[in-house]
This record gives C-alpha cells, sequence and structure tokens, in this order.
C-alpha cells in the first residue's frame, strides 16, 4: 500500500501507509433496491480554466458537474440540486444555480431511473433592514417558477431573508402557507441550521430549537398534503426522532444529519428517516452498498459499510460547519472524480492542512478511498503546495 508524509496537529510530520483496501466494486447490472428514499446534495466543479476573478465569480465545468450526477444516479442515489453543497449562496448565486438546475433536469430526463429535486429559495433578494415579507414571497415566487416551468420537483429551502424580515413566528406562517398553497406537486422543505448557516439563526421566528419545531410541524402538518417531506438539518439526532414522531402520517423525514445518519435512517420500533445528505456525494458508493444492504433486511450490513464512515463524515462537518463543502470536494479530487482541488469563491482554502491529512487517514478507514495509489499521490500534491514533501 502506498506511504507518505502527513502533518498532525502538533505540527510534525508523520509517515502514514494506507492500510485498507477500497469497498468492493458495486454490481450495476440491476439497479440497486432500497427501501428508503435517499438524495445526494451534489456540489458542482469549478472550471479552474477560466480567466476570471476566483473570489467574485462563478466558472462552472459542466461536463465533468453532470458527469458527477450520473455517477450518483449510477450509485442509485437521488440527486438534490443547487443546495448549500453546491455552495448555493456562499459562491453559486440564483442566476448560476438556474443554469446548474437546467443542466442537471435535462441530464435526468435522459434517465428514467433519475431522481432528482431543485433548491429554491430567496438568494437573488438582498438581506436588508429594509426587506419585507412580501418581498420574500415574492423572491419565493419568482424561483418556483423557474424551475416549475423547467419540469423540476422543488425544496423549498431556508430564506436569510425571511429572517430579517420577519417580527414573529406568524410571518413565517404567512410566507409558508401563501408559497405552499401554489405547488402544483409536494415540495421537501429545509430547515437549515445556524451550524451551517449563521444568517439562518432563528429561523421559525426562534432561537430554541424546539420553541421553533412547534412553529415548523403546525405549517407542515397543515399543508401535509403539499410536503413530501422534510429535511432538517440540526445535527442532533434527539431533535430530529422527536419531529419525525410528530409529523402527519406520509411526511417523511428526510435526515439532514451528517453527524447521526446511520442511526437516523435505520431507524426505530417508531420508524425511521430517509436521506437528503451532503455526505452522501463523499461517500455515495458506502451509501449505496449500505442501503440496498438494508433494503433485504440486513440491518447488521447496513451499520458494517455506514458506521465507519461516520468519524469521516463528522470531521468533514466539523465547526466551522460551513466550510464542510472543501472536505467534500477535496475526497472527489482524491477519487479521481475531477483533475483538481479547486472550488468557486477560493473555497479550498477553507480548510488546513492538517484538517485535510486527518481527512485523509479517516477516508482510509472508512475505505472510500476508490484508488490508493492515485490518492497518495494527488495528496502528496496538495501537500507539495504547503511545502511538504
Amino acid at each position: 500500500m502506498p506511504a507518505l508524509n502527513l502533518p498532525t496537529n502538533n505540527g510534525e510530520l508523520e509517515a502514514y501507509t494506507i492500510t485498507n483496501s477500497p469497498l468492493p466494486p458495486l454490481d450495476f447490472s440491476a439497479p440497486p433496491r432500497f427501501n428508503r428514499v435517499a438524495y445526494s446534495a451534489a456540489h458542482v466543479v469549478a472550471n479552474p480554466l477560466a480567466d476570471d476573478d476566483p473570489w467574485l465569480d462563478q466558472s462552472i465545468d459542466w461536463e465533468r458537474t453532470i458527469a458527477f450526477r450520473n455517477y450518483l444516479w449510477d450509485m442509485g442515489l437521488g440527486v438534490a440540486e443547487a443546495m448549500d453543497t453546491a455552495q448555493r449562496g456562499m459562491g453559486l448565486n440564483w442566476s448560476g444555480a438556474q443554469e446548474l438546475i437546467r443542466h442537471s433536469l435535462e441530464a435526468a430526463r435522459a434517465r428514467p431511473d433519475a431522481l432528482i429535486a431543485c433548491g429554491v429559495g430567496t438568494d437573488h433578494l438582498p438581506v436588508c433592514s429594509s426587506v419585507t415579507v412580501d418581498d420574500v414571497v415574492r423572491a419565493y415566487e419568482e424561483q418556483v417558477e423557474v424551475v416549475e416551468k423547467l419540469g423540476g420537483r422543488i425544496i423549498l429551502m431556508a430564506s436569510r431573508a425571511l429572517v430579517a424580515a420577519a417580527q414573529s413566528p406568524e410571518d413565517y406562517q404567512r410566507v409558508y402557507d401563501r408559497i405552499l398553497r401554489q405547488m402544483k406537486e409536494p415540495v421537501i422543505l429545509h430547515w437549515l441550521g445556524e451550524m451551517f448557516d449563521p444568517a439562518l439563526k432563528g429561523y421559525w421566528g426562534a432561537d430554541d430549537h424546539m420553541a421553533a419545531m412547534d412553529v415548523s410541524v403546525d405549517i407542515i402538518n397543515s399543508h401535509a398534503d403539499k410536503i413530501d417531506g422534510v429535511k432538517i438539518s440540526l445535527l442532533s439526532a434527539e431533535k430530529e426522532i422527536i419531529m419525525r414522531r410528530r409529523l402527519a402520517a406520509g411526511v417523511r423525514m428526510y435526515t439532514g444529519d451528517d453527524f447521526n445518519y446511520a442511526e437516523l435512517i435505520a431507524g426505530d420500533e417508531q420508524g425511521h428517516s430517509h436521506a437528503l445528505l451532503g455526505i452522501f456525494d463523499a461517500i455515495a458508493p458506502a451509501a449505496s452498498a449500505a442501503l440496498a444492504q438494508l433494503g433485504v433486511g440486513n440491518e447488521s450490513g447496513f451499520h458494517s459499510i455506514l458506521a465507519p464512515t461516520v468519524p469521516l463524515s463528522r470531521h468533514i462537518f466539523k465547526a466551522p460547519t460551513r466550510f464542510y463543502k472543501t472536505g467534500v470536494v477535496f475526497l472527489a479530487y482524491l477519487n479521481g472524480l475531477q483533475d483538481h482541488f479547486m472550488m468557486l469563491g477560493g473555497q479550498q482554502s477553507a480548510r488546513s492542512l492538517v484538517h485535510l491529512a486527518e481527512l485523509f487517514r479517516l477516508a482510509d478507514n472508512a475505505r472510500v478511498l476508490r484508488d490508493p495509489d492515485l490518492a497518495a499521490q494527488r495528496m502528496r500534491q496538495v501537500l507539495a503546495v504547503g511545502g511538504i514533501a
């Protein structure tokens, strides 16, 4: 197995040898059968050859970006498009998101097995003191119209502008009542916690998550016929389970908990969560293999594959959690799914070399380095930029 020198958190270098063989290749002669709905929130591949200002502009390699979505569909996973994993609102603006959604829906139409839903928000609306609740409603309606005209299903994302405009929980009820009544097909709601986006602190009109849950559950259950499910990303298994048990019949809980997803997807005697996860971008083969085991009733096989990925995910999503996208793209680079480690907004610099070195070790432990020699070679190239031989 290949060996290399990796930095440690005490400022030294240690010799490291990859010790685990990758997971066996998946057999795609027949589509995998899951008993959970599973979406991967997919990243975009930046174009490193664009002559632009990387902090300000957004240049996307469309060929590799769409190829990655086909890779996820090959694994039996759905694509949650234009979400925060794609740097939505953090490098990818609404104009770029529209183009991404168009490209992805066009690719999906060529595949009868493709599951895709697209993020709709208000990120084209400036977040300022003058923004009103009516402005938020109009902004949501504008983005909904774009996606519905393209034939896409909708994930209704949380709104930074609504946090700025709302004066009470009733303002949230007013906005969601107005938007949900207009939906042509059931949508997925997205409650993204402040650990992922600090601008969303106090969503649903309360800083306390349990008080906020009361508001969101009331809205969801009042519009159950318009809601496929709700994704919450609070990194708390306890809160997700409490909310899951309060949802109206037929409304799915989609876990967005990148710390506790294995236990939440497995579920308990009172129910289980489905998945809409950023980490499934990084560990797609393991996620697919594990879900296939769960689909045939082999829960121990499910955990044996997925449990080793949890420490990796917790590291990728460690605080500041909003920088998790760097780790997701870095693992795609290590695995040869793109030819460079560049990101929109220069976000490849958001994590340290020490962080990336630990990610490498944990990816080895999780058996998600699909070509150890290539992964080691690419790790060395990244380290060389930091002067590490």
